[in-house]
């Protein structure tokens, strides 16, 4: 497992973060511990979790199976209930309090909502960092401007900045590569990718015109009926190019996520230690770009300005400045 640097924090993460929103639902707390065990036996050192994951119960979970063993892991949690002062500082100290832990290796506003106050949120996130029980912040879900908005209050103040967006990216989910990605590379903010995998759509379960087994995630998410409705051609396609390189389809579509520059670590999320050791095989398969180029062909997923559409043979300055994430330094 290779390390990276998690942005500006100078702290160096493993480049796979073990998502735990199974853990609870999908996947009882032996199985969790077997999975951390094995998961931090291939150097993988950081975990995400929320306080919205299965009410709280997630988090005791990871607490329990970490147990002795937390000086070796970095810790990312976000905040429920709401976004005013109270709710953050009190959704901390719940977060602490059932993982059994003194304090997150980073806090994350986990949702934006209409009538938000960013200087009042990142005010609460300051003193979060200031009690001890928080050593860095960030957000999930936050467009780019708001993420920019945020840090400049908190620069005006001395505060904490946000330090990750965490966010989703998979080769269907792509609108984070018009505005996001480049603000990270410019700004060296931390992205983390959650739902690599398009809820397993990627992971070889599904085919076109085929039906789903009775115990697919497919039967309860609404969002990879319509994906596989409208992308199955595609996906077959991304399949049969797993097929004929000999590797499994989640690892293709996490080694398309980590091609890109501004990806610091996907995010993977598994209910079973071997769908761990299948996704831990994606860290040690890299895309030629040649590759890269010709899985991203297969679906049509890229967000597209009206001039482009209208007149194909024209490149203008937006698109092509979002896409050269090396322009920077």
């Amino acid at each position: 497992m290779e390390y990276v640097e998690l942005g500006k924090t100078g702290e160096r993460v493993s480049e796979m973060c073990l998502g735990t929103m199974m853990f609870g639902d999908r996947c009882d707390e032996s199985e969790a511990e077997r999975i951390v065990g094995e998961a931090m036996e291939h150097g993988v050192n950081f975990f995400d979790t929320a306080a919205m994951y299965c009410e709280g119960y997630t988090e005791e979970i990871l607490g329990r199976v970490i147990k002795g063993k937390r000086d070796k892991l970095f810790i990312s949690t976000k905040v429920h209930r709401g976004i005013d002062a109270e709710a953050i500082l009190a959704s901390i100290d719940e977060s602490l309090r059932r993982m059994q832990i003194d304090f997150v290796d980073l806090y994350l506003i986990h949702w934006p909502v209409v009538g938000m106050v960013p200087e009042e949120v990142m005010r609460a996130l300051d003193t979060a960092v200031a009690s001890g029980k928080a050593r860095y912040v960030g957000c999930s879900n936050y467009p780019a401007w708001l993420f920019a908005h945020s840090n400049a209050i908190a620069t005006r103040h001395g505060w904490a900045v946000l330090s990750c967006n965490q966010v989703a990216y998979n080769l269907i989910e792509r609108g984070i590569e018009v505005e996001i990605l480049p603000q990270a590379m410019a700004e060296h903010v931390a992205i983390t990718a959650y739902r690599p995998l398009a809820g397993g759509l990627l992971a070889g379960k599904y085919s076109a015109g085929q039906a789903m087994a009775d115990n697919a995630r497919g039967q309860q998410d609404s969002r990879i009926v319509t994906w596989l409705s409208q992308h199955g051609e595609s996906i077959d396609c991304f399949n049969r190019f797993a097929a004929d390189r000999g590797v499994d389809p989640a690892q293709l579509a996490l080694s398309w996520v980590r091609h890109s520059l501004a990806v610091t670590a996907p995010i993977v999320g598994v209910s079973t230690v071997n769908q761990l050791r299948t996704v831990i095989g994606a860290f040690q398969f890299d895309l030629s770009t040649d590759e890269y180029t010709e899985v991203t062909r297969m679906f049509d997923t890229a967000v597209k300005e009206e001039g482009l559409q209208r007149f194909p043979g024209l490149i203008y300055n937006f698109p092509r400045l979002r896409r050269a994430l090396d322009l920077v330094e």
